[in-house]
């Protein structure tokens, strides 16, 4: 930016003093060493960085804020010089003015250039490097000017923390630091005008002369309550159940309610409150939505639970099933989480600023409404809530945003074991009323098991009303095929509807393979869920948070952005299905799909490694066509998948043969290309024609779905064949594939030759060919799995990305199974054509 006589004339000619109270631009007297950010909540959120030298404020437009990770190279655009003046100022520009919109003071203090450098002149030639002295940013800095591009009006820099001991290993500062350094406010306090100016003056006689300007916000926050509506039902975020509280600073820890979930939508006077599925319990929770419709809030959409509190102010399931029955105990209402405020949506805001946001909205809320506050140290918290009888506690990342679904960013740990459980009948009781337990069920692999009988937890009225709820539900046969005869004989059967809250202290065995509740005892019927959708809950091991200790740098950036998906969630999936895809993958060489900025921009393979991975990542030798040797990756183990993980790669494709016989291929694939104009359905009936005539010469194999458009058949090998055998045979029976049914195969990979065809893609059986390994994730649209599935599931499957990353908990499932577990073990000889 070249240098000007009057470096303000800029300023002065984006803004009309006669409508906004902004100082006019007139150049400082004196040269001093400040420099502020003011967080700027405008047309889109950034923040700006004011560096003082000669009598003005340099300035860029960070995007995503500063960083503390030397690694984070943050866009910092080139603005105009600002006066002096602007650098105290915090409070909202009016929206109709230049600019408009509600600015923090975030950080504040001095700087100074690296000793021998010359700021003036190196501003010039398009770098700065500095050591700041703020409140939240230290140590050294360095701005570096980007080549512009032909006819590019902007000046766009990067600015990153230089390592020192201020460095941090990740970039969570914006997301930890969201108040002012001078007031202490929230952006959502600034903005309501809360202890302070809402209004933007730089002239304080003029303020003076209009009081309306502090009115003015408030007015048009009562028009906005007034008139607005409740905003709609959302998916809530639900959290995963692990051993153990996670460790870090970067976690902010709650009590675990012991309550119905509950989302409340505010606006126009109005409030309606949905359990976690969606249903409208603003009749069950009527004191709670009378309370919202009472309080003064602008419309909104407020996460929370629903509880009933005990003589010592600890929530109780059982008393609020009592209240929800008769109205007994008063019902209190928890909110931890805001999803919208005045038409903004905040999912996409970060943990820690949305509570803010909602700390700041509910202040001066009272009774039956609550603010849940959190804590830092959630090991304590975990101990002292167990002593005193809670469920647990909930841990969320601090910097993660809002997700519609159950992540790894929300965790729960509990005190006891304790889930829901299907009724599926009771026995019979040697009083003349009632029962004398209940016998529950749950599902593992789609099918409802037997998993015992509970007969404490019961009062007479409870004993009653499950006894009117369960009689029309009568039936003859079991619900289940696995019930043990001498458990259950004589035991009236009920049709699989009425969901029931367990506590219990262990099982037998795993529930659905023989595993029945030890010491269970009932604590109430749960109407808010549905019995199709209750199974066993297992609790993961936190070490897949940083799994098998390797830590997932910028674990909230988005990698699938039409779902959300995020490196983290992505590492968390490959730690959880680690096993089965080393069965696969485990001492095979791998080329990797690299994709460091997310699936939609720049993605590329890779399959050498000069040792960057680190450790866990292993090499082998491996002679190219050219005579030379190169190291190709393999992994052994989950640390290996993980690390790849770290470094950007989504998707896994390996070679046919292992790297302790890279000559001996092990697996024969044919890949089932389909033409554009051909749908799933054509792909279905080609893999099964290769099928058959596999069978024909004798050769078993299995499909699986690739993730993309179509199908690999898959032949397990004994290795005793070389490459030049496999890839003949490949060749040739793709080829008499073609020529015996040309109107549905071409073994050729020219696009012309596909028309209305399916390519029998051969290729892939060649020394050096890859391709995507069982249970990996794709770089394509929605994160979709290559999925192993039977034969006779074939016909019942619609596409070939069927199965997503967000199908975990079915996919371990379905890696456990039995019909899974004899896919592709099985190897063969190779026959000859």
């Amino acid at each position: 930016m070249a240098a000007r006589s009057d470096p303000l004339s800029t300023y002065n000619a984006k803004r009309d003093f006669k409508k906004t109270r902004e100082p006019k631009g007139v150049r400082g007297r004196k040269s001093g060493n400040r420099f502020i950010v003011q967080k700027h909540d405008a047309t889109r959120l950034h923040y700006d960085f004011r560096l003082e030298l000669d009598g003005v404020l340099k300035s860029w437009a960070v995007t995503k804020g500063p960083s503390l990770d030397p690694e984070d190279k943050r866009l910092a655009v080139r603005t105009e010089d600002h006066p002096l003046a602007y650098g105290d100022f915090e409070g909202t520009i009016p929206e109709a003015e230049y600019g408009g919109g509600t600015v923090m003071l975030w950080d504040d203090g001095t700087w100074e250039s690296i000793p021998g450098k010359d700021p003036r002149k190196t501003l010039e030639e398009g770098h700065l490097h500095f050591i700041l002295h703020g409140h939240r940013m230290k140590g050294e800095w360095l701005l570096v000017r980007m080549k512009g591009r032909p006819k590019e009006k902007r000046e766009n820099w990067l600015l990153r923390k230089i390592e020192d001991d201020h460095a941090g290993e990740s970039g969570d500062l914006v997301d930890n630091e969201v108040t002012s350094v001078v007031s202490g406010r929230s952006m959502a306090e600034i903005a309501g005008g809360r202890s302070g100016k809402a209004v933007w003056h730089s002239d304080k006689a003029a303020a003076k002369k209009d009081p309306q300007q502090e009115s003015k916000p408030k007015q048009a926050r009562r028009v906005a309550r007034a008139s607005g509506k409740p905003p709609k039902y959302r998916s809530p975020q639900l959290a995963t159940l692990v051993d153990h509280v996670p460790s870090g600073s970067g976690w902010l820890h709650e009590v675990k309610y012991d309550g119905y979930r509950a989302l409340v939508a505010v606006g126009g006077g109005q409030a309606r409150a949905f359990t976690r599925t969606g249903l409208d319990w603003s009749d069950r929770f009527a004191t709670i939505v009378a309370a919202f419709e009472e309080a003064d809030l602008p419309p909104c959409l407020i996460d929370g639970e629903v509880v009933a509190l005990d003589a010592d102010g600890k929530p109780s399931f059982k008393l609020l099933q009592e209240a929800l029955k008769d109205g007994g105990a008063p019902l209190a209402f928890f909110a931890f989480d805001l999803m919208e405020e005045d038409g903004e949506d905040l999912t996409g805001l970060s943990n820690r600023e949305r509570k803010a946001r909602l700390e700041a909205l509910l202040k001066g809320v009272g009774e039956p409404i609550h603010y849940a506050e959190h804590v830092a140290s959630g090991e304590k918290l975990f101990e002292a809530l167990c002593r005193e009888g809670y469920e647990g506690i909930i841990s969320k990342r601090a910097d993660a945003p809002y997700r519609g679904r159950r992540t790894q960013s929300w965790l729960k740990v509990k005190c006891t074991c304790r889930q829901e459980f299907v009724i599926i009948g009771w026995t019979t009781s040697e009083k003349q009323r009632g029962f004398r337990s209940l016998l529950l069920g749950t599902r593992v692999d789609d099918t409802l098991h037997y998993a015992g009988k509970v007969g404490t937890g019961f009062t007479m009225d409870r004993i009653d009303e499950l006894m009117a709820r369960m009689k029309p539900l009568e039936r003859k046969s079991a619900p289940v095929d696995d019930a043990p005869r001498a458990a259950v004989r004589g035991a009236h059967w009920v049709s699989p509807k009425l969901v029931a809250e367990i506590t219990y202290t262990e099982t037998t065995a795993p529930l659905g393979r023989g595993g029945v509740l030890r010491h269970p005892s009932f604590l109430g019927l749960r109407d808010d869920k549905q019995a199709e959708d209750v199974k066993p809950e297992k609790a993961i091991s936190t070490k897949a948070v940083d799994p098998f200790g390797i830590k997932v740098s910028n674990p909230d950036r988005v990698i699938y952005p039409e779902n959300g998906i995020t490196k983290g969630e992505l590492a968390a999936y490959y730690a959880a299905m680690a096993d089965p895809i080393l069965r696969f993958m485990g001492g095979r060489p791998v080329s990797l799909v690299r994709c460091p900025q997310g699936r939609a921009k720049h993605c590329f393979f890779q399959k050498h490694d000069s040792g960057s991975f680190g450790e866990h990542v292993l090499h082998v030798p491996i002679r190219e066509k050219d005579g030379d040797e190169a190291n190709y990756l393999y992994v052994e183990d989950g640390a290996g998948i993980i690390a790849c993980v770290q470094m950007g790669a989504i998707e896994f494709h390996g070679w046919g043969s292992l790297a302790d016989a890279v000559e001996r291929p092990d697996r024969m694939v044919f890949d089932l290309d389909p033409d554009e104009g051909l749908d799933f359905g054509d792909v279905k009936k080609a893999a099964l024609v290769v099928k058959k005539e596999l069978e024909a010469l004798g050769l078993r194999s299995d499909p699986m779905l690739s993730g993309g458009k179509g199908v690999h058949v898959i032949v397990q090998l004994d290795r005793k064949a070389d490459w030049e055998a496999v890839k003949d045979f490949a060749r040739r029976f793709a080829i008499a594939l073609g020529e015996a049914k040309p109107e549905m195969f071409t073994a050729n990979m020219k696009k012309v030759e596909r028309k209305g065809r399916i390519f029998l893609d051969w290729l892939r059986n060649q020394r050096g060919a890859t391709a995507v390994m069982p249970w990996c994730v794709r770089a394509r649209e929605r994160a979709p799995v290559a999925t192993p599935i039977t034969w006779d599931e074939l016909d019942g499957i619609e596409k070939a990305s069927a199965f997503t990353v967000d199908d975990l908990d079915s996919l371990r499932e379905r890696a456990a199974s039995r019909a899974i577990k004899g896919w592709c073990t099985k190897p063969q000889k190779l026959p000859s054509l």
